[in-house]
């Protein structure tokens, strides 16, 4: 077994290290002066802004004792959420485990993926840059998130018996999408949300997010498969080898008996893809969100269930069974949430703000973009939805960009780029972390695959902002 843990050190859960978090979030509003910026009402937004110059000192609300206790509830139901409520996802999630769970209970998974391996012997790495290039479309055209939780449970087993481990089907979906945020072009939740509110068009410096899009995907591709191709060739190199039989129990089961594929499980894999199909056209075309998209899946089971003659009793012990499985992922999510919900009723979340405007006044131009980057890298830990960031910072930050000589797209690229880059590893993301723990794959192994990954990218973006900003700056 590789040297994964220290002897007598166990890293701590996730559920842990959310909560630390909280408590260092409630420390900081003791310690970070409250403030607040005067804030308007945007039509095109729908939303109210803050306004740049208007920020002033307001009466401070330190979070004690019982305001960290009652973080975790708040968060799962927040109501000034920029994002969809943590309830709302955390639901999607259950029903989406008792969807799988229904399915899982007529055999059709098991005897696919048999029948997959089989005939993709050989051939297996090419699943990784191709199902990369999809989630990363639908993360640069609509900002594919949440959704991801439903693929983590089809993925994982599939990558396992390929020859690979559970950590190269969170990287594929994790990178893939994330990358596509990263690389936002017509992205309506980041992109589109940033230049309304920076006062630009979304097509303004479209060229360089896509330049930096297929830059970036390409470099995750080849950072995955040469992952994956090393845990295949030597399973021991894997950084979840320690848990390598549990993986293989529990996401495996009965792949290793010998399944006949039948006609009523090819009815219900069709079925299964439709059901994904429908959910992705829902949320692209529909304006579909948890609500829609847990009806269709909880649809999807019951009609699974009677096709496949499971009987009510095992039709119902499936799909809470399922559900059970997935309980503790959606109580990581309304814990991530609660550490927005804490800095949030300190009134700390604009003082950093302001911070953030009155430092990148006098600045070069190279230097001004470079900075904007690592501001949004740093307000993204705090604020992770995307439109939330973009609603947050573009008004403040887009207006400094004309005193500095940059162009405003400009700004819009380095808030994209910078809290894309983020939400592939921060805690405080309930994809992150929900995503994680339906692969069953550690946070701090997640950081220690990931990291590299991070210089490599964080170096082509920084290259790429100040490459555009000499050769598109303002006179």
């Amino acid at each position: 077994m590789p040297d994964t843990e220290k002897p007598g050190f166990r890293f701590p859960s996730a559920f842990t290290i959310l909560f630390v978090l909280i408590l260092i979030v409630a420390a900081l509003t003791w310690i970070i002066p409250a403030g607040e910026y005067a804030r308007v009402a945007s039509e095109a937004l729908g939303k109210d802004v803050p306004v740049a110059g208007s920020y002033a000192l307001t009466e401070a609300d330190p979070q004690g004792l019982f305001d960290i206790l009652l973080a975790p509830v708040a968060g799962f139901y927040d109501p000034d959420s920029y994002e969809a409520r943590a309830i709302d996802v955390s639901l999607f999630v259950l029903i989406i485990g008792g969807f799988i769970g229904v399915v899982t209970a007529t055999g059709a998974i098991d005897a696919g993926i048999k029948r997959a391996m089989a005939r993709a012997k050989g051939r297996e790495a090419w699943m990784i840059p191709f199902l990369m290039a999809l989630f990363a479309l639908g993360g640069t055209t609509y900002g594919m998130a949440e959704e991801t939780l439903a693929f983590y449970v089809i993925l994982t087993p599939v990558m396992i018996a390929a020859g690979y481990d559970a950590l190269v089907a969170a990287a594929v979906i994790l990178l893939g999408a994330g990358v596509g945020v990263l690389g936002s072009t017509i992205n309506a939740f980041s992109t589109v949300i940033a230049s309304d509110a920076a006062g630009v068009s979304f097509a303004d410096g479209l060229m360089l997010r896509l330049a930096i899009l297929a830059v970036c995907w390409a470099a995750a591709v080849a950072y995955v498969l040469r992952y994956a191709a090393r845990v295949k060739a030597d399973p021991s190199k894997s950084l979840v080898f320690d848990r390598k039989e549990t993986n293989e129990a529990h996401f495996l089961k009965d792949t290793a008996a010998d399944v006949a594929f039948t006609g009523l499980h090819k009815l219900v894999l069709v079925l299964f893809a439709l059901t994904f199909a429908v959910m992705i056209w829902g949320v692209s075309s529909g304006g579909w969100w948890m609500a829609q998209m847990s009806a269709l899946f909880l649809f999807a089971a019951i009609v699974i269930g009677i096709i496949a003659r499971l009987g009510e009793g095992k039709l119902v012990e499936s799909f809470v069974g399922g559900a059970r499985d997935l309980l503790g992922v959606a109580l990581i999510i309304g814990l991530a949430r609660g550490i927005v919900v804490v800095m949030d009723a300190g009134h700390i979340t604009d003082t950093i703000l302001h911070a953030a405007e009155t430092g990148v006044a006098g600045l070069s131009q190279t230097a001004f973009i470079l900075v904007i980057y690592w501001i949004e890298v740093g307000l993204s830990f705090f604020v992770p939805s995307t439109s939330g960031l973009a609603v947050l910072s573009m008004p403040i930050l887009a207006p400094v960009a004309d005193f500095a000589g940059v162009k405003r797209e400009l700004v819009v690229t380095a808030f994209a780029t910078g809290s894309g880059m983020v939400n592939l590893v921060t805690p405080t993301s309930a994809v992150v972390m929900g995503g994680l723990a339906i692969c069953r794959v550690p946070y701090e192994r997640w950081l220690r695959f990931v990291w590299p990954l991070l210089v490599i990218l964080t170096i082509i973006l920084m290259a790429a902002l100040a490459l555009a900003t000499t050769f598109g700056a303002t006179p």
